[in-house]
């Protein structure tokens, strides 16, 4: 199962942490939206590679 983690600002410690927990044994993906520019093409690509998509705050 390929797990996608969206980044809506910079994780803390707590994000990174439960991020570790949930992607423990899968393969995963991040995607940054709290940069400059994000690239909506490649998160559209990205979302639909991925079996579960998780967004973080």
């Amino acid at each position: 199962m390929k797990v996608l983690n969206v980044y809506r600002s910079e994780p803390d410690e707590t994000v990174k942490k439960l991020v570790e927990i949930v992607t423990r044994d899968r393969d995963s993906d991040s995607f940054d939206l709290y940069g400059a520019s994000p690239d909506y093409d490649t998160l559209v690509d990205k979302i639909f590679d991925a079996d579960q998509t998780i967004c973080w705050w």
